[in-house]
């Protein structure tokens, strides 16, 4: 029966496959992202351990904070130390940057790593002077060292030192951060150190809950306040899966989105439902004889729902297929920075639960559309039909009630989606128009990690800053050139200080506030303005003067009733650690303010500090925490001139290699992925919505016209002009479109608090967005009801009347 009606079996796997195949899209990822089990052996066993605060929580790994969490050995069976991972130089023949992690040594006991050679670390091996050991991974022990066997004992150089390979981890030890190799932080048991550089993971005790383990560590938390008082007294500890922790972020946004594309699924079962009607009243004398002759109404409906869930798992088939490709498509264009799917989606893949999903939504989507017309055929009256179908057009508006509503529930859901999405593309638009801070048109921006020996001294890679930017500068088409270890929009760090002669405000310090540190031409390469005083200069070395630039908002919120902050002194991350302990400095300048938290965010205070001004212990941590980055300011596209800057950089450092390399306007770009991301599903969504409810109005009302085509000969013949006939059809049809459009407004009224998160420079209840896409919606629907209408007033009269 669907082979002798391709169009209209088309017309339904069509528009069952592109709702199914949203809805399986939007499922695979979630399927990745919320449903899967993290790889770990026993995932639910570990746990994140985090600060809490009066501004609320989140990871605070200290030295000393994870020598308390170790203590609790009631509740935790292993606790580790890992930072985000930096860049490691592997200075071998060519040299290489790769991703290399500090933990403690009993991380690969909290995460359950398997090991193809060798072992994790010792505790002997993870205490200061404990030698220079390596963990490499699976697959930098393929790509590198030919899968050699014999690797384990074997040494390598990292940043021309001699560590031993003391183990290579499994195939399928896959880590977040991804890493290429491991190396033991070495604490010293006996520091006092509270600086926050890395996070911490726990796995329970067997049989031991979350909240078992939440309450000991509110008893931790006090004993850790009682032996480092005037630290942050009102600082408390607590513990989240590690999944959870990992996903926290996203799993709003990802149900938002699967609601959505649910709601385009309706709108195509509404569609189908329609169809599904149209054939079944082309079928009623068909089902009245087969009543007449004995059978059952339940076989009657039990056929029809038979063939309806067949056109559901076709269209489910080529949904699935459709899904998968379409988000993988997606994902590459617009990678969205969600957690657990893989560089551009690759590990977002067909799996049972995909496949069961999509099983499930086309068996209940085919029950859905197909329940309101097998119900409705199943109760056919011999006599009506044989009369109906004699007449040919006595069928009138109010047997068209059901798709009537149908369509009215259409129009309803459309417009909530436009909604949705056009306040999403208002947020777009609105942070593309925010003023940053900084100028990041022809910005050229590049890691390099400097770790080793040479460059543990403040000293030496000041140095090396220094010839560096000494070539970058007399390079052709160079206007500027900079050092940072904190690039806008990518993160940054946060340091307690106090005013010189003023009484503190937070416990020990006058407060807190973002920290940085950078080079001369650093300010000049992001066109950042200097407001009062002056800019680092080269001489603002370890021998001079300490100094430090704030920036503007620092200066409001503290230095009240205009007093001029340049000539005071501040005191930075005193009582932090031993790294941080230094005079005073000198506040030289102010600069404007730069939104290094977001494009969304408010510009939080800053400090920052000359390089060649830090610590060498300061020094020496930032080596193991992050690489730094090169800015650079350049007359043409950044990217043109990768090779020669990178050129002159390694030979300004001996052959650092350099890695990340990208323009200022991709870092941007990237800061805002997680937006875009939303925005372009909901508005795909939308605009397939709006599609869908432009044909279901056009297929109604075309359906009503075929259906009155006598009705409308008769008015014709007697005096009804074109103009009555068009505009009887119009009113039909725009009559159901504006309820539709009424009860879309009140939905979205309620609805759009759901994305309130997602918005900024816009209200939810934006009256610009309010009154224009239900105008809109009106003006497409006028669109679908004018072509029946167009088509209903040509007709011949004498032509309408002998139609049967």
């Amino acid at each position: 029966m669907f082979v002798k009606n391709p169009g209209f079996t088309i017309a339904v796997v069509a528009a069952l496959a592109l709702g199914i195949g949203a809805d399986t899209a939007i499922f695979s990822v979630v399927n990745a992202v919320l449903l899967k089990p993290l790889s770990y052996p026993e995932p639910d066993r570990i746990v994140q351990l985090l600060c809490t605060g009066p501004g609320g929580e989140g990871p605070c790994g200290s030295a000393t904070k994870l020598h308390i969490w170790q203590e609790q050995t009631s509740v935790f069976q292993d606790v580790a130390g890992y930072d985000g991972g930096g860049g490691m130089n592997l200075t071998a023949a060519i040299p290489e940057q790769v991703h290399g992690v500090h933990v403690t040594e009993q991380y690969f006991r909290v995460f359950g790593a398997p090991f193809t050679l060798g072992r994790g670390f010792t505790p002997e091996e993870d205490r200061p002077h404990g030698g220079n050991v390596v963990v490499i991974s699976n697959g930098l022990w393929k790509r590198k060292f030919g899968s050699d066997p014999q690797v384990v004992g074997k040494t390598i150089p990292i940043s021309n030192l001699p560590y031993t390979v003391v183990g290579v981890t499994g195939p399928d030890f896959d880590t977040d951060p991804p890493a290429d190799l491991w190396v033991p932080y070495q604490f010293d048991p006996n520091t006092r150190d509270q600086a926050h550089y890395f996070v911490a993971a726990a796995r329970l005790r067997p049989g031991i809950t979350v909240a078992q383990a939440q309450a000991q560590l509110k008893l931790a938390a006090l004993a850790f306040n009682r032996k480092y008082p005037g630290i942050n007294q009102r600082e408390g500890f607590d513990a989240q899966l590690l999944k959870d922790s990992i996903v926290s972020d996203v799993r709003s946004s990802l149900l938002v989105l699967i609601g959505a594309v649910t709601l385009v699924l309706l709108i195509a079962c509404a569609n189908v439902a329609n169809l599904l009607m149209v054939r079944a009243a082309g079928r009623t004398r068909e089902f009245a004889i087969r009543s007449a002759l004995g059978a059952k109404r339940s076989r009657i409906m039990q056929q029809l729902l038979t063939e309806a869930i067949l056109l559901a798992l076709i269209g489910g088939g080529l949904g699935l297929v459709l899904g998968l490709s379409g988000v993988r498509a997606l994902l590459a264009m617009s990678p969205g920075d969600i957690p657990r799917i893989g560089e551009d989606g690759s590990l977002i893949g067909l799996d049972w639960r995909v496949v069961a999903f999509t099983v499930a939504i086309s068996v209940i989507t085919g029950i859905l559309f197909g329940l309101m017309p097998a119900f409705a055929a199943s109760r056919p009256d011999l006599s009506s039909a044989m009369k109906e179908n004699s007449r040919g057009s006595g069928a009138s508006f109010r047997h068209t009630i059901t798709r009537s509503l149908l369509v009215i529930g259409e129009v309803a859901v459309a417009l909530v989606l436009l909604v949705g999405a056009t306040l999403l593309i208002r947020t777009f638009v609105a942070l593309r128009m925010v003023e940053p801070g900084f100028d990041s048109h022809h910005v050229w921006t590049a890691e390099m990690a400097l770790n080793g020996p040479r460059y543990e001294k403040t000293a030496g890679v000041a140095q090396v800053i220094r010839n560096g930017r000494d070539r970058l500068i007399a390079t052709p088409g160079v206007i500027a050139a900079g050092v940072t270890n904190a690039l806008p929009l990518v993160g940054g760090f946060g340091l307690p200080f106090s005013i010189v002669g003023k009484p503190p405000q937070d416990g020990p310090y006058t407060g807190g506030a973002g920290y940085m540190s950078t080079t001369p031409g650093y300010f000049d390469a992001f066109k950042i303005p200097l407001l009062r005083g002056r800019d680092f200069k080269d001489t603002d070395t370890g021998g001079a003067q300490g100094v430090a630039i704030i920036n503007e908002a620092m200066a409001k919120q503290f230095w009240k009733n205009g007093e001029n902050p340049v000539g005071q002194q501040i005191v930075i991350g005193h009582g932090v650690g031993p790294e941080f302990e230094e005079p005073a400095r000198l506040i030289i300048g102010i600069v404007g303010n730069v939104r290094d938290g977001g494009l969304n965010r408010d510009p939080r205070p800053l400090m920052v500090t000359p390089l060649a001004q830090m610590t060498d212990g300061l020094t020496e941590l930032n080596s193991k925490v992050a690489p730094l980055t090169w800015v650079v300011r350049t007359q043409q596209e950044p990217h043109s001139m990768t090779a020669i800057l990178t050129d002159q950089l390694r030979s300004a450092t001996g052959g650092l290699p350099v890695a990340k390399v990208r323009s200022m306007e991709e870092v941007v770009v990237r800061s805002t992925a997680r937006q875009d991301f939303n925005m372009l599903l909901l508005t795909i969504f939308a605009g397939s919505a709006l599609t869908l409810a432009a044909i279901g109005i056009y297929g109604l009302m075309a359906y009503s016209v075929q259906q009155r085509t006598q009705e409308i000969g008769i008015r014709m013949a007697m005096g009804a002009d074109r103009k009555r006939i068009t505009t009887m059809v119009v009113w039909q049809g725009m009559r159901l479109a504006l309820v539709g459009v009424a009860i879309g407004i009140g939905a979205s009224f309620l609805l759009t608090k759901l994305v309130a998160s997602w918005l900024y420079g816009v209200k939810q209840w934006d009256p610009l967005v309010f009154i224009s896409v239900p105008v809109i919606l009106s003006a497409v629907a006028l669109f679908a009801v004018w072509l029946p209408a167009l088509r209903a007033s040509k007709l011949n009269p004498m032509d309408a009347l002998r139609t049967e």
